[in-house]
């Protein structure tokens, strides 16, 4: 089985990150293949950057989906997710949408932990857009800042284990989702410390993927996420331009 990593963040360390500790997540059957986005911002942080980061993941998936049984989106928030499974006939799957539905496998309600503020907004719409306001507990964040978004997890862990214990006890989550590409690694390196069940999405989303890449669901033909008719394309070069136009495999190269 092949799956394809997207790292629509232009940090190259977030990506080697995530495929380290997409390692224990994997079946021994799986390959995983991770790219990099080359243009955008190091991490994404706000809605206006999200809406450029999908177009930049639709174009990285266009690039590379065609040998891969199932596509991960790495990046919360899940930045092209819902354009991409109607342009794509291959599952996808993102961290924050698999995070969410893995945390209502394990109780009632679920609380997210991040860590900063200008992330609040985008993932509040993320847990909107997945249907699952009611069983949001809250989304909590750390009062102290931090130097390096590379080694954000290990500055403010002390701050974040607290931020669940809170969750937990005083808004009564069942699970607790350390949400950010950052934090990618941190649920299972502290996950003895809380006193709730931790969810990686990383994690949530590669298994996701790896059971809707075994169960093989046919693309739909009609309804919301049947892919769109061809269509002529002016400016957008390159894959993604020729899957939008349905032309030859390789023309757009």
């Amino acid at each position: 089985m092949r799956i394809l990593l997207i790292n629509p963040n232009t940090s190259a360390d977030m990506t080697e990150r995530m495929v380290a500790c997409a390692a224990s997540a994997l079946a021994p059957d799986v390959e995983l293949t991770a790219f990099t986005a080359t243009r955008g911002v190091p991490y994404i942080a706000s809605r206006a950057e999200a809406q450029i980061a999908g177009v930049i993941a639709l174009e990285m998936i266009a690039a590379h989906h065609a040998e891969a049984d199932a596509v991960v989106i790495g990046a919360y928030g899940d930045p092209g997710l819902i354009p991409a499974r109607e342009l794509f006939e291959v599952p996808v799957t993102a961290m924050a949408e698999a995070a969410m539905h893995t945390a209502c496998l394990l109780g009632r309600r679920f609380s997210i932990v991040t860590f900063s503020r200008t992330l609040t907004a985008w993932y509040e719409d993320a847990v909107s857009l997945a249907g699952l306001d009611a069983c949001c507990a809250s989304i909590r964040v750390p009062e102290a800042g931090f130097n390096s978004v590379t080694d954000v997890q290990h500055e403010l862990e002390d701050d974040l284990l607290s931020l669940t214990e809170r969750a937990a006890r005083e808004d009564g989550a069942d699970v607790v989702i350390l949400a950010g590409a950052p934090l990618t690694g941190l649920a299972a390196r502290i996950a003895d410390r809380a006193c709730v069940p931790l969810v990686d999405p990383l994690a949530a989303a590669l298994g996701q993927a790896q059971l809707l890449a075994r169960l093989a669901p046919r693309p739909a033909r009609v309804g919301r996420f049947a892919r769109p008719g061809p269509k002529p394309v002016s400016g957008i070069p390159g894959p993604l331009g020729a899957w939008i136009a349905h032309a030859p495999a390789g023309a757009g190269e």
